[in-house]
């Protein structure tokens, strides 16, 4: 490749990688809050190695090339080094579209394609606050309703924040989180189904308040991770979707 595109490449990579990690959030889109100072710095060292390359093909053409043997020309055996493969172009596409067209976030599409993420094993529950509802994680609450043998979740009003997954010719609908332990490659998502509430278009930020919808045996397995709804109310979408946080408010 021809050294302007190449400093052409660097600086759009460099760009576009400052413009998700640094200047916007789309970053979070891919990969995890704590992995945005790499981002930042890889986008700051391509901006450099792109500065350096333009500053290198500034420098005065040496004897070499002037008499005709430099190596951006044929070089002898029929093979000429001055054009620039087809394929190399492609390699622009993700640098502009870092820059101008970010691929959508994960979210209903995704959780609706995949079980729920199996949640850790878990043997000791501290006792619930006397609060009411208790704010708790989509994580908690089904670790609560199918690991806690002291069955305290059972008949207690919880609140928890998620987005809203349809689930077609079902009764109910989900009440969904994606989690990125690494990137969007690893992501796995949790669900608590919600009853007694019409659901919401899909990827609606709501909060739910409610109490466990009864099923199985509460604190085994057999328990269904699901609310009957007693309120939802939308709210926005927090900077960093892809965690299970507490509700928002």
């Amino acid at each position: 490749m021809k050294r302007p595109l190449q400093v052409t490449l660097l600086v759009l990579s460099g760009l576009g990688l400052l413009h998700a990690s640094l200047f916007t959030d789309l970053s979070l889109r891919f990969v995890k809050e704590g992995m945005r100072p790499m981002l930042v710095a890889s986008g700051v060292l391509l901006l450099v190695l792109g500065v350096a390359e333009a500053w290198s093909s500034q420098k005065p053409v040496s004897d070499d090339d002037a008499d005709g043997h430099g190596h951006d020309q044929d070089d002898g055996h029929g093979h000429d080094h001055s054009t620039v493969p087809r394929i190399a172009w492609l390699l622009f596409l993700p640098a502009l579209s870092l820059l101008f067209y970010a691929p959508p976030a994960l979210g209903a599409y995704t959780a609706a394609r995949e079980a729920p993420k199996a949640v850790a094993e878990q043997r000791y529950f501290d006792p619930l606050p006397a609060t009411s509802p208790i704010p708790l994680t989509l994580t908690q609450f089904t670790s609560r309703v199918q690991q806690d043998h002291k069955r305290d979740i059972g008949g207690r009003s919880v609140r928890m924040t998620g987005f809203v997954t349809p689930d077609k010719g079902a009764d109910g609908w989900y009440l969904t989180r994606i989690i990125f332990t690494c990137c969007a490659a690893d992501a796995q998502s949790v669900k608590v189904r919600i009853h007694g509430a019409a659901a919401l278009p899909a990827n609606t930020w709501v909060t739910v308040t409610g109490t466990w919808h009864p099923g199985g045996t509460l604190g085994t397995s057999s328990a269904p991770a699901a609310l009957d709804a007693r309120t939802v109310k939308k709210v926005a979408k927090p900077v960093n979707a892809y965690t299970d946080a507490l509700p928002l408010f």
